[in-house]
């Protein structure tokens, strides 16, 4: 069995389209390779209008200790330096190179914590 988030996960669509187009709280792994191999219009609309702009789900990979997950980005989301789990201490990362200044954004996923680095200028 799989889950309907693991589910949208490989599908690549939002954990809401999945819902809201009948897919169980629990599916065998069968029933999605259906899905997989015979997209149902609805998937195939969806994959049509991708602009490929923005991704539907992201890796997010803790730098310090490799804990990861896939999560939905978010637009607010800056371009991370480094993304950490939220238990550790910023002195487990790199510091930032000198000139630069390191904001914290809590937050991130589930779990995380990014880490933008930026110039002083």
């Amino acid at each position: 069995m799989i889950t309907r988030r693991d589910a949208a996960q490989r599908l690549d669509i939002p954990l809401e389209m999945a819902s809201r187009h009948g897919l169980p709280p629990n599916l065998a792994e069968a029933r999605l390779r259906e899905i997989e191999d015979n997209p149902p219009p609805w998937l195939v609309q969806s994959r049509v209008n991708r602009t490929g702009k923005k991704p539907v789900w992201v890796d997010l990979v803790c730098d310090v200790c490799g804990f990861a997950e896939k999560s939905r980005p978010k637009k607010w989301w800056p371009k991370f330096t480094y993304v950490s789990c939220d238990s550790h201490q910023p002195s487990s990362l790199p510091g930032p190179l000198p000139g630069e200044l390191r904001a914290e954004i809590p937050g991130i996923g589930s779990r995380f914590v990014g880490w933008v680095d930026t110039p002083l200028d």
